[in-house]
Parts: C-alpha cells; structure tokens; sequence
C-alpha cells in the first residue's frame, strides 16, 4: 500500500507559481531520493507535506497519508500528525536545535507533546532513541548541549528526535551536505538501517546524484517546480531521457580542464609553512595542577608554489580550519613558522596589511560572508583597505572592480545590484572577485562550492581552473568533498588529529593511497560510478 501521495500539487505565491502539478508517491519501506537545483521545488514540496508553508501560499491538489487528505486539515490537526506520523530532518542541525537545552530534553519534547508519558519515560525513551542513532550513554550523557558535540553529532540529535514516536513518513532535507565523507556515510547507513527496521518511508532530498543512486528505491528529478522524470533507481540512470537530467549527470563527475602548473624549485615559494604548532589551553582538573593543553595543529609543514593548487582534506575535527586561521594570521601559534613571499605571516605576532593583502579567503556560504545593506561595488572593494594609500580611486576603482566582476563571468553593471539579487552560484562569483580585486599571491578556499548544486559547481570549478590558469593564481583548498579536490588540485595532503599524515600529487593519492585514514576517506565517498555498478548500471 502507498503510504504518501501526492497527486497534482499545484502551489503559487501572489503571482509566482512555485510547483506545476507533482506528483510523487512512497510507500512503507521505501526510500525516495527527490533531486534537482537549488530553486527546483525540493524543499517546497517537503514541506507542502508537512503545511509548513508561508501565510501567502495558495495550494491546490491532494496530498495523502496512508489515504488521509492533509491539506484539508487545520493548523491544530498537523500539529498533531507532525513528529507523530510525520518526522523531518533539517539539513543545518544548529538552526534545528535549541542552544539553551540539553540533547535530552530536547528528544524528550516531541515524546511528551505527542505522548500521555511521564517526563520520567519520556527521558528514558529519548536515551533508547539516542543510543539508536550511536550516541550512546557512556558518552553522550542527556545533559550535553548542541555546541559540545560535532556536527555529525548533532545531526544524529535531530535525527533521534524526528524517529522518537517511530514516525510512518521521515523526510530528511539535504541531511548531509555540510557533513564531512566519512560522518555522512555513517549518517546515510543509519537512515537506510532506520527504513529497513521500522518500515518507514523516507523522502531523501539531496543534489548529490551519487548519494541517491546508492541508497534510493526510486528517484524524482525536479525542474522549475516540476517532476521531470521519475522512476525505479536502477532503470532510471540506464534510460535517462531528458536533456536535464543527463546534464546534472554529467555535473556531477566534471573535471575542469587544467594546465599543469610549472614548478620553479629556487623560486621562492607562495606559501611555506614551518614546524607550525597551535595549542588550545585546558581546564584545570585540580586546584594544585595546571591545565593541560589540546594540540590542534601539531608540526605541520608544506608549501605552495606559483600557480600550483593543494587540497587539505581531513574529518570535522582534524585542525583543518585552526591551520587555516594561522595561515590568515587570524590566530596566534605556539610554534613555527608562516611565510607568504618569503614575508613572515604568523609566529604569534600576527601580520602587518602589506602581508595580508597578499591573502585572500572565499567562505562556504557566500550569501553570510556579504553585509545585505551595500551593493556589489561597495562589496567587492572592501580589500582595499589593505592597500593603504596605494588604493585605488575614482576611475581606476571603478576599472578595478569591473574587471574583478568581468574576470568571473559577471558584468560591470551587476555593480549596482545588491546581493540579494543574485542567485547562490552567483553571489559565489562576487566572493571570488572580492578575492581577486587586490591581485592576491594566494586564495584559500574555505568550502567553496559544497553547499552548491553539481552544475553550478561544475561552473565555479571551471572558473577556479580557469582564473589559475590564465592569472597564476595559487589556491590553498579545503574541502570534506573529495570528488572536488580531486577535480581542481594537483596535490593534495591528508590531516588527522593535527598532523599532515599523507601528501603527494593529487592522481597518485587517489589511485594508491599509502595511508589507512587515507583509505578511509576514499572508501566513504560517495562515487556515482561505483554506486551505479553495484546496482548493475553502467
């Protein structure tokens, strides 16, 4: 029997219409990945499921659950089918949890909103829910809080509270996307065991075409708030037929074309870095003793040549980002030493601006790192600062920046726009000219392009080759996604609990990694070709 359908969905805001009749169906036991582009109507539709929709929404159609209409129910009616009948897991799970309670409490809420249960049992089934998901009690007492675990913790927190009440429908928006490989495998392994033991149904949303082939029973590819193309896993990637579908396809095993760089070995070199040592102070444990200390980053050393690109790729926790701070002088270290240019850059004295300006970063999320208020112009000659009286003004500014805007695919007028014009890909565009605008030595690439859909990750990377190519641009990029430092870098190094354990030209990792975590890393990432061979396609 079909557990959830929805038939002719139709949803309109004011004049825009935002889903043109979907239809989709799960049944109990069944794993349906929904993918497409950002804007393609995923998210809409999930949440037209459980009527969490805006006050200016119109919504036409029928939407059922084991043969009940939801949209003719009224606010106090869903709320009742919602954690109950309905669980939802969101793809940020910071925003999802409450930073003022405890994981215990906040498993235990949806039980005692929904259930006659004490508070006592609530709290005992919210330990058997968080030992289900691995959280478990020697380690993850009830009373931690959100901001002491990691973010594949916490994921695995709002999964426990969407499956309290063993809901019959779990949909899990995008649950993996910020999730580094080895957490999201582990994530992806929970929800199908999940399925599998409580026959629920779950509605997987996700961009990622390789995370679906390997877990959904059938697959919906939406576009522009319609349902292109449908059907069971394995027959819909043999016989794909829309020219859309193939595209995102395509997409997602793209290798932007890339001159190798050429290494001058004398020339000195972009970035160097030292024996470079960060320590975080601990807690005293005794009123005689003195703290301890947490060693982040623990005698890493490499460099970076002229137009070379290197990827630093490691777990949550590994001393990715605290490397990365050091390097932008954001941090102090206790060790070492940090050169861009041969100029010193960190060894707990900071930098001066003749230092920094010769480093530029572009952030995961493009849309955050931006104020709202200024426009475009304003925004991408921020680095000027750095450059003192050097900076340009009048014409020359104005030249500067549209070639900064030219240089990455936009034009001189989108000056004038303000960011919130601009769709995700785009605004990426404008961080990666705010880069350039001051002719940068090296970029470091925070996350650039994992919260982006495959295609227009496709373009950015192209554009990233591109920029180095044709500028001699330097990139330090990190990133959890390997399929991408594989596509962009031509090293790459390994980081685990501080220490760079393996390092080499990019290919030659891949192909033959010499370390265990290495091995690790690759055997979690979800690779299309692997995933549709297993399943017998291809």
């Amino acid at each position: 029997m079909t557990l959830l359908k929805i038939s002719n969905l139709k949803l309109s805001i004011g004049r825009a219409q935002i889903l043109k009749d979907v239809d989709l169906d799960v049944g109990r036991g069944e794993i349906l990945g929904v993918i497409g582009e950002s804007g393609s109507g995923k998210s809409v539709t999930a949440f037209s499921v459980m009527q969490l929709l805006p006050h200016a929404a119109q919504v036409s159609g029928s939407i059922t659950l084991e043969g009940t209409e939801l949209l003719t129910k009224t606010e106090a009616e869903m709320c009742a089918v919602r954690g109950r009948d309905v669980g939802m897991i969101f793809q940020e799970p910071m925003t999802a949890l409450n930073p003022l309670k405890n994981i215990g409490d906040q498993v235990a809420e949806t039980i005692l909103v929904h259930s006659d249960k004490s508070r006592a049992e609530a709290l005992a089934t919210a330990r058997d829910m968080l030992n289900r998901v691995g959280l478990t009690e020697d380690r993850f007492p009830l009373t931690r809080f959100p901001h002491e675990l990691s973010g594949g913790q916490r994921q695995r927190v709002v999964i426990a509270m969407a499956i309290a009440l063993k809901p019959k429908l779990l949909i899990a928006d995008e649950p993996t996307t910020a999730l580094d490989v080895t957490t999201q495998a582990q994530i992806l392994e929970l929800l199908k065991k999940l399925v599998a033991e409580d026959q629920m149904g779950l509605i997987l949303i996700t961009h990622d075409l390789a995370v679906v082939a390997g877990i959904a029973d059938k697959i919906a590819i939406m576009k522009s708030g319609e349902v292109i193309e449908r059907g069971e896993t394995v027959e819909l990637f043999a016989n794909m037929r829309e020219p859309y579908s193939k595209a995102l396809l395509a997409a997602t095993s793209h290798q932007p074309p890339r001159n190798p760089p050429t290494i001058v070995e004398d020339q000195v070199p972009v970035l160097k870095v030292e024996n470079v040592v960060r320590d975080y102070p601990l807690p005293r444990v005794s009123l005689f003793k003195p703290g301890g200390h947490f060693r982040a980053v623990d005698h890493v050393s490499f460099t970076i040549h002229r137009g070379e690109n290197v990827g630093l790729v490691g777990e949550s926790g590994c001393g990715k980002s605290t490397l990365t701070r050091a390097i932008l002088a954001l941090e102090k270290t206790q060790g070492g030493a940090i050169h861009i240019d041969g100029e010193p850059v960190s060894c707990g004295a900071g930098a001066s601006f003749g230092v920094r300006r010769k480093m530029q970063v572009v952030f995961q999320d493009p849309y955050g790192s931006f104020n709202p208020r200024h426009r475009v112009r304003r925004l991408v000659a921020e680095p000027f600062h750095l450059l003192g009286s050097d900076a340009p003004d009048g014409k020359a500014r104005e030249k500067r920046i549209a070639e900064a805007l030219e240089n990455v695919g936009l034009s001189a007028s989108d000056a004038d726009k303000y960011i919130h014009e601009f769709s995700g890909g785009q605004r990426q565009r404008i961080a990666i000219a705010r880069a350039l605008i001051i002719h940068p030595s090296l970029i470091v690439l925070d996350e650039a392009v994992s919260a982006l859909d495959v295609s227009i990750r496709a373009q950015i990377l192209d554009l990233l080759a591109d920029l180095s190519d044709r500028l001699d641009l330097s990139y330090l990029f990190i990133s959890h996604d390997l399929s991408v430092v594989r596509a962009i870098t031509d090293r790459v190094l390994v980081m685990k609990s501080g220490k760079i354990v393996e390092e080499g030209e990019t290919e030659s990792v891949f192909q033959n990694p010499q370390h265990e975590y290495t091995r690790e890393l690759l055997a979690a990432t979800p690779i299309l070709e692997t995933a549709l061979k297993a399943r017998g396609v291809g």
